[in-house]
């Protein structure tokens, strides 16, 4: 092990990796160039999510796949920053018609991207029924409607199936309501009982998934390689945003059922942030 003290690094560059959270580039990943920081929240403030930075969904309609819970808008009961940290509630209560209600936080008309790296450090929920998820829409319908225009899914994960998440992204040629959806599990034992890091890389040759910076899933770019392929098989060319999200039931979340004695639930998050590579680092 190499001392501190024998290091010859710059003064300021020190300061820098060392008191910066976030800090101004960063070097892991395997894109092959410096990730620059361009967006990020911290929490490191008290009462309802920044609405400088986030929105939320709201209804109760099931939100297309059979979920139970209606998602509210400034309710510091589903969506609050405490102690640091955000905080995406479930709770069993009647609202608005639905047995359940949550929060859909969406950085849509604040914030987009094409391309960069995506960072959320965060503790899931745990119990039958539960469907947390973090993930990115396109803020356009250049392509039509879902799936034609594109998801990326940074992490999910389903109650019923404790500890194991999951990358995927969804596409007109590749999606589950036709069973060819491009995904990848993986097992994360403490995904539960403690905070990790669950990551994407968008590239215009593909898009990587991580957990803790272990590299697990890839989809790459066929329009490079493929003359005939189109936006069909890769969409992702547009401006997306994040969503933050803890559902409840579904017709993945719920395929076990719902357990009534677990709620409140909690999805519990640390920080966001947003990188683009050094040489084109812009928000759009």
């Amino acid at each position: 092990m190499t001392s501190m003290r024998s290091v010859n690094m710059p003064a300021v560059l020190l300061v820098v990796l060392l008191c910066c959270p976030s800090g101004v580039t960063r070097l892991k990943g395997e894109s092959g160039g410096r990730w620059r920081l361009v967006w990020s929240d911290e929490f490191n403030y008290t009462g309802l999510p920044d609405p400088q930075k986030w929105d939320y969904d709201v209804g109760g309609h099931g939100w297309g796949n059979q979920e139970l819970q209606f998602y509210t808008a400034r309710r510091k009961e589903n969506a609050r920053v405490e102690n640091g940290r955000l905080v995406i509630e479930a709770r069993q209560e009647r609202w608005q018609g639905s047995d359940y209600t949550s929060a859909r936080l969406v950085s849509r008309g604040k914030a987009d991207w094409t391309y960069g790296r995506f960072e959320v450090r965060a503790k899931l929920p745990s119990g039958r029924g539960t469907w947390p998820a973090v993930w990115m829409l396109p803020t356009g319908q250049s392509y039509g409607g879902w799936p034609n225009s594109g998801e990326i899914d940074i992490m999910e994960h389903v109650g019923f199936e404790p500890d194991v998440v999951h990358a995927s992204v969804h596409t007109s040629a590749y999606n589950h309501k036709i069973n060819t959806q491009k995904t990848a599990p993986l097992n994360v034992a403490n995904a539960r009982t403690q905070f990790n890091v669950y990551a994407v890389e968008w590239t215009p040759e593909e898009i990587r998934g991580f957990v803790n910076d272990r590299h697990y899933f890839t989809f790459r770019n066929e329009r490079l390689t493929n003359a005939s392929a189109d936006y069909r098989q890769w969409p992702f060319d547009k401006p997306f945003h994040l969503l933050l999200n803890l559902a409840v039931g579904g017709t993945w979340g719920g395929q076990k059922g719902v357990d009534p004695a677990i709620w409140p639930q909690r999805l519990e998050i640390d920080y966001v942030r947003v990188y683009q590579l050094a040489r084109s680092a812009s928000k759009r």
